[in-house]
């Protein structure tokens, strides 16, 4: 496996090679998955702190599952209670931890550069489990797996990214890391959910779902992140649905393999139609779920081997 970087810090500079160093062992690592001893000692005698920030019920499950997976020792910080709480700053937290001499740090944060700065401060291998609205790799990557287990490639798909492009970072990662494998991208969604300077992305821009599902392979959907919304970007839930909710009348539109994506939590009945959702003739989303153990039992390996390739002064097998 050709991969030597220190951290998971976000997708940008991940090359073509990384990221499919990535998903072949996570190929991999879903077969561990489906089988009745799922146990591995990859990472036995390793550290794991995930500190979030922010509320996670399957990004943090999913990374605590795939930490003891793989035989690591795992804490989850309760960041609620902790001394930050308390005014310590991002900064002195890190070096508390440093101090304990942890392998792998898994953080998100409500402020975009958290995970970087903390990558500067810490002698481990951080990975970036959401930061603000930056990035989100993991689920990008996870995405990028599901897609290509769905429609045997990741190249030259027509993909309809849709809803709240703005302030979701599972967007961004995802328009960097599928721009960087070659499809072709479309954005979907109210001019008011766009971010500026969008005609930059190297994306096409629809504000009607109709015509921007025309012929696509996969069907992204985003949650409305009305925690990040200080103002009326829409005019209400109804409308919004009405406007640019998946339902089967609007897939309609997109190619008749086309698949059905989200990153959850959704809001049925706002960005998609319940129905729709469960439909495994056209849902990946349970799908996303299990990919995302895999993957990031994967990056969680590749970072610990480019780390002991480090420390051995040697070039990782």
């Amino acid at each position: 496996m050709a991969f030597a970087a220190k951290h998971l810090l976000g997708i940008e500079p991940l090359s073509k090679v990384d990221i499919l160093s990535i998903l072949d062992l996570a190929d991999q690592y879903v077969s561990l998955n489906r089988q009745a001893n799922k146990r591995s000692d990859t990472l036995a005698g390793l550290t794991q702190i995930n500190m979030f920030f922010e509320n996670s019920t399957r990004t943090q499950a999913s990374f605590e599952l795939a930490g003891k997976r793989l035989g690591a020792d795992v804490m989850n910080m309760s960041m609620a209670t902790s001394s930050i709480k308390k005014g310590e700053s991002l900064i002195d937290t890190a070096l508390t931890l440093n101090a304990m001499h942890p392998d792998l740090l898994v953080v998100r944060h409500p402020s975009a550069g958290a995970a970087n700065l903390l990558a500067e401060k810490v002698n481990c291998a951080v990975i970036n489990a959401g930061d603000g609205q930056h990035e989100h790799p993991t689920q990008a990557l996870l995405d990028a797996l599901t897609i290509r287990r769905a429609k045997g490639r990741l190249h030259r798909l027509n993909i309809a990214i849709c809803g709240d492009i703005a302030h979701s970072r599972v967007a961004r990662s995802n328009i960097m890391l599928l721009g960087k494998m070659e499809n072709r991208l479309r954005l979907i969604g109210p001019k008011t959910l766009m971010p500026a300077g969008i005609e930059t992305f190297g994306v096409e821009v629809f504000d009607d779902m109709r015509k921007g599902l025309r012929d696509v392979d996969v069907v992204m959907m985003l949650r409305l992140q009305k925690e990040r919304m200080d103002g009326g970007f829409i005019p209400s839930e109804r409308e919004y649905y009405h406007r640019f909710g998946l339902d089967f009348e609007k897939l309609g539109h997109a190619k008749p393999d086309a698949i059905v994506m989200h990153p959850a939590p959704m809001n049925r009945g706002v960005e998609i139609d319940g129905t729709l959702a469960d439909d495994i003739n056209r849902s990946v989303i349970q799908e996303q779920v299990e990919m995302g153990v895999a993957v990031r039992m994967a990056v969680m390996d590749l970072l610990a081997r480019a780390r002991r390739a480090s420390e051995d002064g040697g070039v990782m097998a």
